[in-house]
């Protein structure tokens, strides 16, 4: 049989401030339109230079620990070469290096598999931008 793929572009509100949105239901969500109980791979990925995905526990603390240690390792202010943006935001740029604009996911009878305390989220550190992309795809 023939492997199959699809695809589809969510688009969520970010707002102004560095933020982790929660895209696990989406996922799930998509895969019970798609998936049909099939076994495959979902694969994540937004397509913006200040963003990452990143498999973490969420509600805990755990997802204002990594935006805390993100600041802490890419502070914005004015030491970064690359300045698009405006001054404070080339650290930024280099976020998707430590938090990937990808994750690729198992999906076993069409259903998500993540640990009990894992969540996919987008990780985005630009303020300046109000909205950001995630494209979801499944292979089978």
């Amino acid at each position: 049989m023939a492997g199959t793929f699809t695809t589809r572009t969510v688009t969520l509100a970010t707002g102004a401030t560095e933020t982790m949105h929660d895209l696990t239901n989406a996922c799930s969500a998509f895969l019970r339109e798609v998936a049909h109980g099939r076994n495959g791979l979902l694969n994540v990925f937004t397509p913006h230079a200040t963003s990452g995905l990143a498999v973490i526990e969420t509600g805990a603390g755990s997802d204002d620990d990594l935006l805390a240690a993100l600041r802490d390792i890419l502070p914005a202010d004015g030491r970064w070469q690359d300045r698009h943006g405006g001054p404070g935001r080339g650290g930024g740029h280099v976020l998707p290096a430590l938090v990937p604009p990808h994750a690729t996911l198992p999906v076993v009878d069409g259903e998500l598999q993540l640990g009990p305390s894992q969540s996919v989220v987008l990780v985005n550190s630009d303020r300046d931008s109000s909205e950001r992309a995630v494209r979801l795809s499944f292979l089978s």
